[in-house]
């Protein structure tokens, strides 16, 4: 069978079996990608197909076979489908609805298919960086969509690479699986501990998470900042470990701006990356607007400039 055929009566991908319809409505085709946490697969919408949709295909989302067995398993991916359904930006990804299916007891997301690379694999087949007119293209429609969750109250949680997808459509930032919610945002969504799933990536992840501090809108800053010195550079702005040595490494004394990164961008980049929390005193918003022509010296003096 050619790994794109739909399968003729189950799907197994580490994630036990699963019917061939979700419920009665969704046919599984392929798995597109999985992690420690859930896959996602292919799906076709009958419904759409039997109204004559010329792109009935989506995507599904299912936590892994191990998650599920976890009591809170489907508020834990219901959590995710709540925070994104909150974000309507042309950078997020769409989803559509939660469902369970009755059959299997397993509860999905149903979401927009994107098609394109992710970065991660961008960085493979570009190991020394890219230009900085590239970078810019990815790096400020990437900030737009983090300010804006920001300002939603939305927390991603697992900023890299893997996370962000060249689609033809534009860049897409998904997977809040580990995201929260601000205080006050979504009063009524549980707020699950993610510690017990172990689920951080510590090559993006912020010192202080990885210490088992609180998430913060700061760690996300962090995160998009090796990502964008890891576009401008071809390499990570530190040496993390994916293991629990990244929590003991201390930075380099001093960061070197990546090579194509503009000179008037590196103060506000450093910034970003700074290890201790107190110092990292950039937002996403404010990051984007350095990255996009305005200096940060400037911008420092329009933000503390009164208003009127």
């Amino acid at each position: 069978m050619s790994a794109f055929s739909p399968p003729s009566t189950s799907t197994q991908a580490g994630m036990g079996e699963l019917p061939e319809i979700l419920a009665g409505r969704y046919r599984i085709e392929r798995l597109l990608g999985a992690g420690g946490m859930g896959a996602v697969y292919r799906a076709r919408d009958l419904l759409r197909e039997q109204f004559d949709d010329p792109d009935p295909c989506i995507a599904v989302k299912m936590l892994s076979e191990v998650l599920c067995e976890s009591p809170d398993a489907s508020s834990l991916l219901y959590s995710e489908f709540a925070l994104t359904r909150r974000l309507r930006h042309d950078n997020v990804v769409r989803l559509h609805t939660f469902e369970v299916d009755t059959d299997c007891q397993r509860a999905f997301i149903t979401m927009e298919l994107m098609r394109g690379p992710t970065l991660d694999k961008l960085l493979c087949e570009r190991p020394l960086g890219l230009p900085w007119n590239e970078v810019r293209e990815i790096a400020l429609p990437l900030l737009d969509a983090l300010a804006y969750a920001h300002s939603r109250g939305v927390l991603h949680g697992d900023l890299k690479p893997s996370n962000v997808m060249l689609s033809d459509d534009g860049v897409r930032l998904f997977d809040f699986g580990l995201g929260q919610a601000e205080e006050g945002v979504l009063p009524g969504l549980p707020h699950l501990s993610r510690n017990c799933f172990n689920a951080w990536t510590p090559a993006y992840a912020a010192p202080e998470l990885l210490e088992g501090e609180p998430m913060t809108s700061s760690a996300d800053v962090f995160a998009v900042a090796c990502v964008i010195y890891e576009l401008a550079g071809g390499k990570h702005p530190f040496r993390r470990l994916p293991s629990d040595e990244a929590r003991d490494e201390r930075p380099p004394v001093k960061l070197r701006a990546p090579r194509s990164l503009p000179r008037r961008c590196w103060p506000v980049l450093r910034r970003a990356l700074a290890y201790e929390l107190p110092q990292r005193t950039v937002t996403a918003a404010e990051l984007r607007e350095v990255l996009g022509g305005r200096s940060f010296f400037e911008l420092r003096r329009w933000f503390r400039a009164p208003r009127r």
